[in-house]
């Protein structure tokens, strides 16, 4: 594995067929989000509107990787019940739907024997993966990105592995 991580968006921009996210903590501490995530805990509200400037980093990036025929699928193991923060993230995701995104939730208890790999990720048309670091309190540590075969298999066949379990966003109640 290297050190040398492309571009995310790059990244996302040369995938030809498929971009697939998995998700593995009940709670994340960036710091960018932290407003978002405080107003919501508060009120009860989440920023549904795909225009905002909270989304606009991701749903311009999503519309034209889906619109160039590019399947993005997302994938949350999540503790149950679940976290304020899932709660969070469960009420946002109508609206990565609605850019393109597919999205299944697999409660925790149901992927006990998956082989998992440590950390979050994003594997790019079955060839490369980027790995997300985050400290113990869920803010970003950092990047790995590789190409190796064997990488690639592990996290390919725990991702399908997820997805075939998972419950779709809809018929997914938090």
């Amino acid at each position: 594995m290297t050190q040398n991580v492309p571009d995310f968006s790059a990244l996302l921009k040369g995938a030809q067929r498929t971009a697939v996210h998995l998700e593995m903590r009940d709670v994340y501490g960036v710091a960018g989000e932290a407003a978002d995530f405080e107003e919501f805990k508060q009120s009860g509200r989440a920023d549904l509107d795909p225009d905002s400037e909270w989304w606009a980093g991701w749903i311009p990036l999503v519309r034209e990787t889906v619109g160039r025929g590019v399947v993005m699928r997302r994938a949350r193991i999540v503790s149950e019940p679940v976290t304020d923060y899932i709660r969070w993230e469960h009420a946002l995701t109508p609206v990565n739907i609605a850019a393109g995104e597919h999205v299944r939730w697999l409660p925790r208890r149901l992927a006990s024997d998956i082989p998992l790999p440590g950390n979050d990720l994003w594997l790019i048309d079955d060839r490369l993966v980027l790995f997300h670091w985050f400290t113990g309190d869920g803010d970003w540590a950092g990047h790995e990105y590789t190409e190796d075969p064997a990488v690639v298999e592990l996290v390919s066949s725990a991702f399908e592995t997820v997805w075939a379990r998972g419950v779709p966003h809809d018929r997914y109640t938090v």
